[in-house]
């Protein structure tokens, strides 16, 4: 095969295999008094049309865990302990998470994700999604 000929199947080869960036961003540490709701920014870009966008928790001295998932439409799912005042809306964007009556207990380090990044593997090791907002 001629040289020129090589470097251009290369070439497309690799042009194949790139792939849009995705993207989250938390801009604001957030401090707030018991009583009031709070909204927790993410924006996001992703090259997929349809992302899902995740909301974790992370106490002191404990794991992260799922709060939610919520798609394009604006369908998903809260976490049976998050549903009563926590609650979140998809745009082309962003996805802000609101919590409504803010507690002394939802003290935590808030993370969203385009993908499910906490989950238990062997050994209980445990896999973190690195943006995040400090309530």
């Amino acid at each position: 095969m001629a040289q020129w000929l090589r470097n251009l199947f290369f070439v497309f080869i690799l042009h194949l295999e790139c792939r849009g960036e995705e993207r989250v961003n938390q801009p604001e540490r957030h401090q707030t008094l018991e009583g009031i709701s709070v909204t927790l920014k993410c924006t996001y870009s992703s090259a997929s049309t349809a992302p899902d966008l995740f909301w974790y928790i992370q106490r002191a001295n404990d794991v992260p865990k799922y709060i939610l998932r919520m798609d394009k439409f604006g369908t998903g799912e809260i976490a049976t302990e998050f549903q009563q005042r926590f609650r979140s809306n998809f745009s082309s964007d962003s996805v802000p998470l609101t919590i409504q009556d803010v507690r002394v207990s939802d003290s935590a380090v808030y993370y969203c994700a385009l993908r499910p990044t906490v989950r238990k593997l062997k050994l209980n090791h445990i896999q973190k999604h690195r943006s995040r907002n400090i309530l």
